[in-house]
């Protein structure tokens, strides 16, 4: 599924890729990139930081919604772009999508929902060469967010 211009999609996975280049990962060497598009064109990006508690460690979804909640913008989220792999230089290494965690799915769930849309998110690999692109709903049917606490219709 894509409803979105091919140049935006590729922009959004590059954000992505530039933030993976900033992860924290020690302990997994597995380096994960998000961007988030806001309504208004803005991008948002998260790099995943593990944590020697492994338990601790954030997504790099997680980093990147919780910069957009920070700023007041939760209800802006239009678009999402996730890649990952291993280092390798300037270069990631991987040739499968890198899919959201249960975790993250539920965390853009509630940026998407206070959005008022079913966000479009890319999952690519982190070599390039794959891109599956997914409605969130797709991902995490039948969600529980705050609708289901009567806080948005």
């Amino acid at each position: 599924m894509s409803d979105t211009r091919p140049d935006t999609r590729d922009a959004l996975i590059a954000a992505a890729r530039d933030a993976a280049s900033r992860a924290y990962a020690p302990y997994s060497g597995f380096h994960v990139g998000a961007a988030l598009l806001l309504k208004n064109g803005d991008v948002v990006t998260g790099a995943n930081v593990e944590n020697a508690s492994y338990g601790l460690t954030l997504c790099a979804e997680t980093t990147a919604v919780a910069k957009i909640a920070n700023e007041g913008w939760i209800g802006e989220l239009a678009e999402v772009a996730i890649i990952g792999g291993r280092p390798d230089g300037d270069d990631l290494i991987g040739s499968d999508p890198v899919n959201p965690c249960g975790r993250c799915r539920q965390i853009l769930n509630e940026a998407a929902e206070r959005s008022k849309t079913d966000v479009l998110v890319h999952c690519a690999s982190g070599d390039g060469t794959a891109v599956k692109s997914y409605r969130l709903s797709e991902l995490l049917p039948a969600a529980f967010g705050p609708k289901d606490l009567g806080l948005i219709d």
